[in-house]
């Protein structure tokens, strides 16, 4: 028997290697013959590093890098030599984590950190790069990421524009001479979840601004320095699509990478999963094993294990996915080819006790699956 362990990591309690351990654990104890693949998986978020990484027995790099508020901060990102491939997850130079509540200020958050880590990937030889959007502080349409990378953002009078989205309201002229010239023998894959516009009510700065801290006020003035970043980008490149889907990701870092670095945005699980080599991985499979934190309707719009599901279901393969909470909407998933839905702890447990013992109780939740399924 062949069982894929392939889930996301379980937020706060297990990391994705950890939840793959923790399955393994669980077969072995039951089925002990059976054939187990690892294949930890992440949607394009947190864990995308090390889903990638450890897949492709890449390595971590640390780089000192400026935070979403231009502060020093170390950041790792993974590069896998065989492949010249650096994997980038935003939130670890520009992610609203790394800024207390107190101090979060999205009209002056930059994304400058990103081009740092792009910039050393580029140093390290990275010839393909896979970049995934989630968890930003920021909201300045990349233009921080640009100006790390070469580009200058100037007003009126010539000069550089400072830092952060708000100030984009008096951009006048973008220089794209100085743009690193290895830019333009890369690859660059966006994994993302977010299909938001740049502007408008269901673009950057509506929906996510808040997430960041920004007021009805703050909305609108954001809104409109994007909308000027977006009439400089088609002045300077003679084109620009601030309604592709996408280019809302990250505060509008998905405009800058699609516009000026060429980037291709993809749905994260289904990149994630074809770096890793997931739906090879498959092949053969008569049970596949995901999961995550919490699972409810919205696991349908992109989720890690929806994703991994899809895959599964090509593949001929039956899917349980476990959770620490599965919703009663989640029962939607069982529509969608997975076989079982299995909540690893009781409804009444305490979150703190949960996420504590969330290796055992996974474990002991995949063995009593594999008693099942074992007859």
């Amino acid at each position: 028997m062949k069982i894929v362990l392939a889930p996301d990591s379980f937020k706060e309690s297990l990391t994705a290697s950890q939840a793959v351990a923790a399955m393994r654990a669980g077969v072995q104890a039951v089925l002990p013959e059976a054939e187990c693949v690892e294949m930890p998986m992440a949607d394009g978020g947190e864990g995308t590093v090390e889903a990638v990484v450890n897949a492709l027995h890449g390595q971590r790099v640390e780089a000192l890098v400026h935070d979403a508020l231009g502060r020093p901060v170390t950041a790792t990102y993974g590069y896998v030599p065989l492949r010249q491939l650096a994997v980038i997850e935003v939130a670890a130079a520009a992610g609203l984590e790394l800024i207390p509540p107190g101090q979060r200020d999205v009209l002056r958050a930059s994304s400058f950190g990103v081009g740092q880590l792009i910039r050393s990937g580029l140093d390290r030889g990275a010839e393909d790069f896979l970049i995934g959007l989630g968890g930003s502080a920021t909201n300045d349409g990349g233009a921080g990421m640009l100006v790390a990378l070469g580009a200058v953002m100037a007003d009126a009078a010539g000069g550089p524009l400072e830092p952060g989205g708000a100030a984009l309201q008096r951009l006048d002229r973008i220089d794209i001479a100085g743009l690193d010239r290895r830019l333009r023998d890369v690859r660059i894959r966006v994994a993302s979840d977010v299909t938001a516009p740049l502007l408008g009510p269901t673009g950057a700065s509506a929906v996510f601004g808040p997430q960041k801290g920004a007021g009805p006020a703050d909305v609108t003035r954001l809104d409109a320095a994007l909308s000027r970043l977006a009439a400089v980008t088609a002045t300077t490149l003679g084109r620009a699509q601030p309604q592709r889907q996408g280019a809302g990701a990250a505060g509008g870092l998905g405009f800058a990478l699609a516009e000026f670095l060429d980037a291709d945005i993809r749905p994260g699980v289904e990149e994630v999963a074809r770096t890793v080599g997931l739906e090879r991985a498959l092949r053969g499979a008569d049970w596949v094993f995901t999961g995550e934190g919490s699972v409810d309707a919205q696991t349908v719009m992109g989720k890690t294990p929806f994703g991994v599901a899809q895959l599964a279901a090509t593949a001929g393969a039956r899917v349980v996915i476990f959770a620490g909470r599965v919703a009663p909407d989640a029962s939607v998933l069982l529509d969608y080819g997975v076989d079982r839905l299995v909540a690893i702890t009781a409804e009444a447990t305490p979150i703190e006790q949960a996420l504590r013992d969330g290796a055992t109780c996974l474990t002991r939740a995949t063995a009593e699956v594999c008693r099942e399924i074992a007859g």
